[in-house]
């Protein structure tokens, strides 16, 4: 059974860029200090180990070698060392934990914008990888699948959610909805006033509490080792130095902001939720209860995995398994 109140922790921080350690090591120490304040469900940014890919929107096309090269090596393998880290953070704070991450595959050559589900006792829940990487950003990340597309129960209630532009997919909202929601994730680099209208919104379509959390960044901050680190910004106001503003906000079911939003600083907003009433007001508009029209409208989700490889001789009865000789 989940808790009726609960207080969480939207972590607005920067990455070290394109360094996985120095950017874990950072993560921990928001960890330990969110979960010093009370807070029982942290949230972090879209990947924020080790960075978004900044130069998407700066270099031609072909010009990105040396970065994509590093975030590769830098990207965190789902399970590995980098979750045994993160799940030992959360069970040693006693947290609930949401961080956005770059994934790839043991052995793959491509990257994934995915988020991580951890809960209290240090275990990952599971993973969500996005769907349909935005614009220029398809030329870093891959696709992800429906396999991924869940809510996870926890003690602290039932939570899920989607990154970034994915929020925009009026779909892949409604296939959380149905799943009861009552905490909505949003880790993005979607820095502005629009996307906290774009919270609100959801916050009162989904009847759920929505924690939309972006970096705030400056290009000053980027190491020096980072390859041809002065070609990743052009600087030119208003940004200026600012890579990202941030633009943090927790938001409850009425659409109404609880904490931020949080624009250009580096912060923790807090918040405490109280779930009981959200899902008393679904007894005025529940988006799959009784405001749906199922004999109108219906959503088919293919939500099987779609793995890379399938081994026709594992799957054949009685078959023995290849040798490793």
């Amino acid at each position: 059974m989940s808790e009726s109140t609960v207080k969480v922790a939207a972590i607005q921080a920067a990455p070290v860029f394109l360094d996985l350690e120095a950017s874990l090591q950072k993560a921990l120490g928001l960890i330990e200090q969110a979960a010093a304040e009370g807070a029982r469900l942290l949230v972090f940014p879209e990947a924020f180990l080790p960075a978004w890919p900044a130069w998407v929107d700066e270099v031609l096309p072909g010009e990105d070698e040396a970065w994509h090269v590093r975030l590769l090596e830098q990207s965190v393998v789902v399970p590995g060392p980098g979750t045994e880290r993160l799940g030992a953070a959360a069970r040693d704070a006693g947290v609930h934990l949401v961080m956005g991450v770059d994934e790839r595959e043991e052995h793959g050559g491509t990257v994934y914008n995915a988020i991580l589900y951890f809960d209290a006792d240090g275990r990952l829940l599971g993973k969500h990888r996005k769907l349909m990487p935005t614009h220029a950003e398809r030329l870093v990340w891959g696709m992800g699948d429906g396999s991924d597309l869940r809510v996870h129960q926890t003690q602290v209630g039932r939570v899920g959610g989607l990154i970034c532009w994915e929020n925009y997919m009026p779909l892949a909202r409604f296939a959380m909805y149905a799943q009861g929601v009552d905490i909505w994730v949003a880790p993005t680099l979607a820095t502005h006033e629009a996307w906290v209208a774009s919270m609100r919104h959801i916050a009162r379509e989904g009847v759920c509490h929505v924690i939309g959390v972006a970096p705030a960044a400056r290009f000053s901050e980027v190491p020096d080792s980072v390859p041809e680190r002065e070609r990743l910004w052009r600087g030119v106001e208003p940004p200026g130095d600012w890579m990202l503003d941030g633009y943090s906000v927790i938001v409850d079911p009425e659409g109404t902001v609880l904490a931020g939003p949080l624009v250009r600083e580096e912060g923790i907003l807090y918040a405490t939720l109280d779930l009981d009433a959200a899902r008393a007001r679904r007894r005025l508009f529940d988006p799959v209860g009784h405001y749906n029209r199922p004999d109108v409208f219906r959503l088919v989700v293919d939500d099987r995995p779609k793995p890379h490889l399938v081994s026709l001789a594992r799957a054949e009865p009685g078959s023995a398994a290849p040798s490793e000789d």
